[in-house]
């Protein structure tokens, strides 16, 4: 793998808790706006910049991307961001529950996107990509990494683990998530050394978070060699800007499904429908969470049901075909709901993990949704072999918390 230390754009550390937020496809405009609201400094202006218009302005208006290029430009004249005067890497950590997670702050190649040495386990939409590029191009820079995964390396870890022994840059806990960020430059030129090296044995990287972001950085990258005529390959903008965890120290949680009806079907008939192909336990009115792979639980009608996948429904040589969201989207939602498309059909919807179970039954109880079922997380491992393997994982499976702070640190293109 091809990467290079870089000189961060950052926030003076007295203000970085101001200037730091969500990313920007977590929230609404609205939840923006209200984030962002009598606090000149949060990056909110720059990532979700209709905010600085009145209310229902369209997210996508010239004047939108325009506006975040001058309020970058504001932010770097204030010097409420200032560029670090050095090549280097950075360490960001991440507290959720007790649990810590450390990522390198790096810049990973575009001809390693281009060339599939960065895989991807999901499908893009043009629409998003396009409005991605957009932000990348009018602001000249990736004001927002992207979230990979490397196969875990114990000389990386320790080079790490020497930094983080330290003192750190930024140390704050995120009132919107409640989680812990903290923040460590790796300034030392043996070590930057080193870490170019280890990484250079690297037989690939995985996206884990923010298809859309890596796809447009990458295609911006490639545009800019292209009307470049003296382009010799090694300027900034052949680069993007990644914060990398190694693949043992990420958590994969739940992605689940809640449906509108059930296809006509009574509770009796759906129920009979899908003995077909699971074995069927009756749970109870208290939460059942899933207890493994091939095992679901399943909300209807007041009561929690377990449903084991049957020995033969699926193949376990098949990456793709051993998934639990390929076995319940061919079992369940297709064959006995009739929803053939996740992406389009208006009947489904999904839930984060994050929000618990206790919101699959809120949206049933409700009268909203119909049925709910929840799935066992897909592994770190499943995604490495759907990537390593070339497949694309199917809509809506997998969900990485805690979601990256934006406004730590930004990359030039330049």
């Amino acid at each position: 793998m091809k990467i290079k230390p870089f000189k961060g754009i950052r926030p003076p550390k007295d203000i970085v808790t101001e200037v730091q937020s969500r990313p920007y496809d977590v929230l609404s405009s609205e939840e923006a706006r209200a984030e962002a609201a009598g606090n000149e400094k949060s990056l909110y202006h720059i990532i979700k910049p209709e905010i600085d218009f009145p209310e229902g302005t369209d997210e996508h208006d010239p004047r939108v991307y325009e506006k975040a290029a001058e309020n970058f430009r504001k932010f770097l004249d204030n010097r409420w961001l200032v560029q670090d005067n050095k090549e280097q890497y950075y360490i960001y950590a991440q507290t959720m529950n007790g649990k810590t997670q450390y990522g390198l702050v790096l810049c990973a190649s575009v001809e390693d996107y281009m060339s599939g040495k960065i895989k991807k386990h999901e499908l893009t939409r043009r629409d998003k990509e396009e409005d991605r590029m957009k932000h990348v191009r009018i602001n000249n820079a990736n004001i927002e990494p992207v979230f990979f995964a490397y196969p875990d390396n114990q000389e990386i870890d320790a080079i790490v683990a020497k930094y983080t022994a330290t003192v750190p840059e930024y140390d704050f806990t995120a009132q919107t998530d409640g989680f812990h960020h903290s923040f460590w430059i790796i300034s030392n030129d043996a070590d930057i050394k080193n870490i170019t090296a280890l990484f250079a044995s690297m037989p690939a990287m995985y996206i884990a978070d923010g298809h859309h972001r890596s796809a447009a950085a990458a295609l911006v990258g490639n545009e800019k060699a292209k009307q470049n005529h003296s382009h010799r390959g090694d300027e900034e903008y052949n680069y993007f800007m990644a914060v990398c965890f190694p693949a043992n120290q990420l958590t994969i949680i739940d992605y689940n499904r809640v449906v509108k009806d059930l296809n006509g079907l009574t509770d009796e008939q759906f129920l009979q429908q899908i003995s077909e192909d699971f074995e069927i336990e009756k749970k109870g009115s208290a939460v059942y969470k899933p207890s493994g792979l091939h095992n679901f639980s399943l909300y209807l009608n007041g009561y929690w049901y377990s449903l084991t996948a049957k020995k033969g429904v699926y193949n376990d040589s098949d990456p793709l075909g051993v998934l639990d969201v390929t076995i319940s989207s061919k079992l369940i939602l297709d064959k006995v709901l009739g929803i053939k498309d996740l992406r389009s059909d208006k009947r489904i919807d999904f839930v984060g993990g994050i929000r618990g179970l206790e919101e699959l039954k809120r949206r049933v109880d409700s009268g909203e949704m119909r049925v709910a079922l929840a799935l066992y997380p897909v592994t770190m491992r499943q995604l490495m072999n759907i990537a390593d393997t070339g497949n694309i994982m199917p809509p809506k499976t997998t969900w990485f918390e805690p979601k990256l702070r934006s406004g730590l640190i930004i990359h030039s293109l330049s």
